[in-house]
């Protein structure tokens, strides 16, 4: 929620701009006045001019008036909520208090929201009294994905006579967050028996065998019962056995954002597919207990993000969530053509398990992707078909194509790649993925 603010004192053209702000009814008051005032002169006519007199002054004091009091009204907005998935809709709650000791006239309350949200909402309010509140909402929905701004608010202010109207903008403004859609997925194990990932959440540096002990240097504070005398002797420095250090199993998502791998734009295009693809896949992960980690095509992590990625427990799990999803959030394409960056990234550790959302590939990339395997324990590849995104969903995409060939290479490197076509749910494509490693670790053991 934001804080009550009060519109700035100093506005260009002060006592001009209230002036500005008469209405053609009191244009029409003063123009009148004016004129029967020197009539009055020139025809030597006394009521003519006390008339003239009260014609012109009386938009002038409502003028003076609705400048005195026009600092006087605070305001303040509240989203609800103020993260919503891509096609949801939030409710925006404005708050007006009138904090000063007069009444207000009619009051007429504007937002300012970006085109995409809806048509700007407009209220009337009307008299408030003394130490009052007025409360309106109204809601906003986007079917696009970004940060939008909303406000500044403002406020039209108008006297009792509608002589004058004069325009209040406020300081602040909120941000409304509309992150990709998530689709929930079934808990499947997608990589049986690879280091980094399983059922299993912990594991530990060290085993119980006292060959297989990891020491490390003394430090204040050690306990002495940990000391291990034989590598003492061998380093000439006493050295402790290190605590077992439970390591949580990691997923990597990684997003293909280049320009070239996808066509078409919009809320149903192929690159909005595969951003609510790695959102899905990361808040499912999470939820499971993985250290979870976005990387793009250009080897960019999430702010914030620690070196194993994040940590799927309690509010740790759900503040996770929120930064991934403010990232996704804003994601757009690169303008890279290559996804060597985020290979680089990939060789520098064992990575567990690997989901990919990969565009186009040409068969430089392709490559590229197959050697990220040998990085990872376990690999699930999502490869977005060209063919049937940019084509009509009535026309059949010609068999024997690149794209296959792409797939082929994928799974020859040891990838469980599944095609994604126009339309495709996610869930479903995610127990293909576990069916088709199944069937591939059944062929394996007959062939052994």
């Amino acid at each position: 929620m934001s804080a009550p603010a009060e519109a700035d004192r100093e506005e260009s053209g002060g006592v001009r701009t209230a002036l500005a702000g008469l209405t053609t009814r009191g244009r029409s008051f003063l123009a009148a006045g004016i004129a029967a005032v020197i009539c009055a002169y020139v025809l030597g006519q006394s009521d003519l001019r006390r008339v003239g007199l009260l014609l012109a002054v009386l938009p002038l004091i409502c003028v003076a008036v609705l400048y005195r009091t026009r600092y006087r009204v605070a305001g303040s907005r509240r989203l609800s909520p103020s993260r919503v998935p891509a096609g949801s809709e939030a409710r925006v709650h404005l708050r007006m208090d009138n904090v000063s000791r007069l009444p207000t006239g009619l009051l007429m309350l504007q937002d300012r929201v970006p085109y995409v949200l809806g048509p700007r909402p407009r209220f009337v309010l009307d008299r408030v009294e003394p130490g009052g509140r007025r409360e309106v909402s109204y809601r906003v929905r986007s079917d696009l994905r970004g940060r939008y701004p909303l406000g500044p608010l403002q406020l039209r202010l108008t006297d009792p006579f509608g002589m004058c109207e004069l325009t209040r903008s406020f300081s602040t403004f909120d941000t409304l967050t509309v992150i990709p859609r998530v689709e929930p997925l079934s808990p499947i194990r997608l990589s049986g028996e690879a280091k980094g990932y399983g059922d299993g959440r912990q594991r530990s540096l060290a085993l119980a065998g006292e060959d297989d002990v990891i020491p490390r240097g003394y430090r204040y504070g050690d306990d002495l019962r940990r000391v291990h005398w034989r590598s003492t002797a061998r380093y000439g420095e006493l050295m402790v056995r290190r605590e077992e250090q439970p390591q949580r199993a990691r997923c990597t998502v990684l997003l293909d954002t280049r320009g070239i791998a996808y066509e078409g734009a919009g809320p149903d295009s192929a690159f909005e597919w595969a951003v609510s693809g790695a959102a899905s896949v990361l808040v499912h992960m999470l939820e499971r207990g993985f250290s979870v980690r976005l990387l793009t095509d250009t080897g960019s992590a999430v702010p914030g993000e620690g070196a194993d990625g994040f940590a799927g427990s309690g509010q740790d799990s759900a503040d996770a969530a929120g930064l991934l999803m403010d990232t996704l959030a804003v994601v757009d394409h690169s303008d890279g053509t290559g996804l060597s960056r985020a290979y680089d990234v990939l060789r520098g550790g064992n990575e567990g398990l690997l989901v990919a959302f990969l565009g186009d590939l040409d068969e430089e990339q392709a490559a590229v992707v197959t050697k990220m395997r040998r990085r990872s324990g376990g690999a699930v590849a999502f490869v977005l078909d060209p063919d049937t995104w940019v084509r009509e969903p009535t026309d059949v995409p010609a068999p024997g194509n690149a794209h296959e060939e792409r797939l082929r290479m994928l799974r020859e490197a040891g990838w469980t790649a599944v095609s994604v076509a126009r339309g495709a749910p996610l869930a479903e494509l995610w127990r293909q993925a576990d069916r088709e490693r199944l069937s591939v670790a059944v062929a394996g053991g007959e062939a052994r």
